[in-house]
């Protein structure tokens, strides 16, 4: 963990925008975790100001792709959730709507709500848009029956015809030191469910296989990139940068993040600033990636994101269990574990944030 300021006794409420235990002026102080508490236990992650914010991010954002990468606009999947919202929200202001290209990249899988989102979306904002269907590209990999066989060893029964799947990690593992287990479900036409324990092999075999989604995403939003000579605009936020929640070279890759350092409380600010539909800004965040629907809780986090943001913010800090335990109303001993489910998710998922490992040889 970072023990940056560790000496300091100081911990600064938090200001919002201006990174890793700053004030809005930059300055680097620490004061004690007052604020969790209250009506609003979000008050010390909300920025104070979101027009400073937005006004900060839209300038780098301008600067880093017409100065930094040369590129003439940006291009964004838009997938109708939050996050990427957000992002051609911000992109449209810093470059003018008509030097972003927005592309819809839907799948056999999707749920249809989600391209009728990301149209309202471009359209609010006035965003070119193009639709790639990346099905076949899916089936060109043998994506669906790669993971339909490790779906079928756990469940024989399992007809994709007749049954939708997912995977999740529900709470296992969040408060008791022990890594999560992922649990396989699948649902029939009349709505029964059935579940069991993943298996390693066939967690690794699955997830391998709908990871073909994310990068071929990727590879379709370089190619209009380099046709139109724009940059890829990345979409994770926080929490799925630091925690991994992302798949390398698929929706990690880009050229440039520009809600990579905002909590998710944050980007709903913005979202509500920005002008983004109130559907996109009502809907639960979800994966989209299985038949069968699923929230990015029941999939990864295990807490809702105000809960998620809070901690985290309190984890990144280093600030006590003690002293977060009494301002939640948890135990210290609950916060701790929760610390160390934490710490041991990043430490796990620190490969995916590596470059390629290249110092070998050379003179």
């Amino acid at each position: 963990m970072n023990n940056k300021n560790k000496e300091s006794k100081q911990k600064a409420p938090f200001r919002g925008f201006g990174g890793k235990n700053t004030t809005n002026n930059g300055s680097k102080q620490k004061a004690p975790l007052t604020g969790f508490g209250g009506k609003n236990k979000t008050d010390f992650i909300l920025l104070n100001n979101v027009e400073h914010a937005v006004d900060l991010i839209v300038k780098k954002l301008y600067d880093d792709v017409f100065v930094k990468l040369k590129r003439f606009g940006g291009v964004i999947g838009v997938s109708g959730g939050i996050d990427s919202s957000v992002c051609l929200a911000l992109a449209a202001k810093a470059f003018g709507p008509e030097k972003v290209l927005g592309v819809i990249m839907p799948e056999k899988d999707s749920n249809p709500d989600s391209e009728l989102l990301a149209r309202e979306l471009t359209e609010k904002f006035g965003v070119r848009t193009i639709k790639e269907d990346i099905t076949p590209a899916l089936s060109g990999y043998r994506c669906y029956e790669r993971r339909d066989e490790a779906v079928k060893r756990v469940f024989p029964e399992y007809d994709p015809s007749d049954y939708k799947m997912k995977i999740g990690v529900r709470d296992s593992g969040l408060y008791n030191n022990l890594p999560p287990v992922f649990r396989l479900t699948i649902i029939d036409k009349n709505g029964n469910q059935k579940d069991k324990i993943l298996p390693p092999a066939e967690y690794l075999q699955i997830v391998a296989a709908s990871n073909f989604k994310q990068r071929t995403r990727m590879s379709m939003l370089y190619y209009h990139g380099e046709a139109l000579h724009y940059a890829v605009i990345g979409t994770p936020n926080k929490h799925e940068q630091e925690q991994g929640f992302f798949v390398k070279y698929g929706d990690g890759g880009a050229d440039v993040m520009p809600i990579g350092n905002l909590y998710k409380t944050q980007v709903y600010q913005l979202a509500e600033y920005l002008g983004v539909p109130k559907g996109i800004i009502d809907r639960t965040p979800t994966t989209d990636t299985y038949s069968a629907e699923q929230t990015q809780e029941e999939f990864f986090y295990q807490l809702p994101f105000d809960l998620m943001d809070r901690y985290w913010y309190a984890f990144e800090n280093e600030y006590p269990p003690e002293e977060v335990a009494e301002v939640m109303g948890e135990t210290a001993e609950r916060v701790a574990a929760l610390f160390r489910n934490f710490e041991r998710k990043r430490k796990t998922t620190e490969y995916l944030r590596m470059s390629p490992v290249k110092d070998y040889f050379g003179i």
